[in-house]
């Protein structure tokens, strides 16, 4: 089953994380099949790659609860749900 999780980047007191879809199994640094996005936290950015991100929902992949919610700030659902 595939996850769609952060994994942790940057510098020590300076963390960027990557959105990726990882294997459950696989733990947080683990080997990801593929990098969908990032979120800054200090800097309140985010970027999604959409087309992969609905590709691996497609496939049946689950969000954590913090990816949840990065996508649904992002307006992610609300865009999907009104076509």
């Amino acid at each position: 089953m595939v996850k769609l999780r952060l994994k942790r980047c940057g510098r020590k007191q300076r963390a960027i994380y990557r959105i990726v879809a990882i294997d459950v199994r696989s733990r947080r640094e683990g080997r990801d099949l593929r990098k969908v996005g990032f979120y800054d936290p200090i800097k309140n950015q985010t970027y999604l790659n959409v087309p992969a991100i609905l590709y691996f929902f497609e496939k049946g992949a689950q969000p954590t609860g913090t990816v949840y919610d990065i996508l649904r700030k992002a307006e992610f659902f609300k865009e999907r749900t009104s076509s």
